[in-house]
């Protein structure tokens, strides 16, 4: 008997609208904030590149500790509010263009404000369902909410290129805004009552970040999937941060182009959620994740072929393949964390594993904007995509290389086993 969908639950139907409202927002603002420096505040690739540093800043000094702070809380509240701190902030940049005041300070505060909001709801959001789904919903919910990143991926970054050419950049945002409030208010209608989480009698928060970070990165699969995600991240967002400068003033594509290219490209991503079990099942999932990871580095290599003219189509395949490895590795790696993580101790090594990716890009996004100012954007996109298939030998120099399937671990004494 085929088992009803998990949309025909009110409540989490309501979530998953507001989460796929949250999606498409955020894409939405990641190509129209750069365009808005680039062509309306003749913003130079370093400055650009400070745009997605401060973007991504609050992963690195707060993603372990959000994660412990979420764990005591009701998460509903916390979802709520920061979907309204950041309708709230993305708003103030359209009425500023409005006035003729809008600066790139203001567009560095508010990303480094709603930088941190973007923590607060991410780690809030992926502790929020087993709160709402009894237990035998979460994988179908989980799987719902999982392909909200990939159609806001392909929707909101044409729409995005779309909407800047016809309405501005600034009024893009507005709408980025918009989608905030109204995801907040999809939010405010879930009836289903939370239970607070029972209150620790003495916790100690840094003994138990210590003990994920420890479990990370003495494991023989978890570090080296943890040091080859941190270098793929870091030159991931090097070549980031200035691919919109590089397609407008040298590729010389206008903001509808970008959008509807980068919306091809992504396609690769809502194919690979469709087909990584059947591949996984067919290789094994040890050698399927070694070789999607290293087609992310070759993407990013073929990025740098990008050049006015046909050579723009270099473009479009990188985006399709480096869209492709990217969902079929992050569907391995943590599918490979929850087979080998104890259950005291899967909490934390997620928010481990999060803080070494996400950490990482703030990094890169200055890395790329300093090598851009250097050596010329051309140049760091080879030098981005290089340094990310090099990152693949911390795998290839690990038990990835022999192994078939990632076995089981059960408990945190066993992780020498393999």
């Amino acid at each position: 008997m085929t088992s009803p969908s998990i949309l025909r639950h009110p409540d989490f139907r309501r979530l998953w609208i507001a989460d796929l409202l949250s999606q498409l927002g955020s894409r939405l603002s990641m190509i129209a904030i750069p365009l808005l420096a680039v062509l309306t505040l003749d913003a130079s690739t370093l400055q650009v590149s400070l745009l997605r540093t401060c973007e991504t800043a609050a992963w690195l000094l707060l993603g372990l500790f959000a994660g412990a702070w979420v764990d005591r809380i009701r998460c509903l509240p916390v979802l709520v509010y920061a979907d309204l701190g950041r309708a709230l902030l993305f708003a103030t940049i359209p009425v500023a263009a409005w006035f003729g005041v809008l600066s790139l300070t203001q567009l560095y505060v508010v990303l480094v404000l709603t930088g941190v909001l973007t923590v607060l709801f991410e780690v809030a959001h992926s502790s929020y369902p087993p709160r709402l789904l009894d237990p035998d919903q979460l994988l179908p919910g989980n799987a719902k909410l999982a392909a909200n990143h990939s159609v806001g991926a392909v929707i909101g970054a044409g729409a995005g290129g779309v909407l800047v050419q016809w309405l501005g950049a600034a009024v893009t945002i507005g709408v980025d805004a918009l989608s905030f409030l109204w995801s907040a208010l999809w939010l405010r209608s879930i009836r289903t009552p939370e239970v607070a989480p029972a209150k620790a009698d003495r916790p100690n928060l840094k003994r138990e970040i210590a003990e994920g970070m420890r479990y990370v990165f003495s494991h023989p699969l978890l570090r080296p999937m943890a040091l080859n995600t941190a270098t793929t991240m870091l030159f991931q967002a090097a070549a980031g941060a200035i691919m919109i400068v590089y397609l407008v003033r040298e590729v010389h594509l206008q903001p509808g182009t970008i959008g509807v290219l980068s919306m091809i490209g992504l396609g690769g991503a809502i194919v690979a959620s469709g087909v990584t079990e059947k591949i996984s099942n067919r290789y094994g999932d040890a050698r399927t994740l070694l070789l999607s990871s290293t087609g992310i580095g070759v993407a990013f290599t073929l990025q740098a072929l990008t050049a006015p003219g046909w050579q723009v189509s270099w473009y479009v395949v990188s985006m399709l393949l480096a869209g492709f490895c990217i969902i079929v590795c992050y569907i391995l790696q943590v599918s490979t964390r929850q087979r080998v993580c104890p259950p005291e101790l899967q909490g934390r090594v997620s928010a481990t594993m999060s803080f070494v990716s996400w950490g990482a890009a703030p990094i890169g996004s200055l890395l790329g904007g300093a090598l851009g100012t250097a050596f010329g954007l051309h140049a760091t996109l080879w030098i981005a995509g290089l340094a990310a298939l090099a990152g693949n030998a911390f795998l290839y120099f690990s038990p990835f290389r022999t192994l078939r399937t990632v076995p089981a671990t059960q408990s945190a004494d066993q992780s020498d086993a393999i």
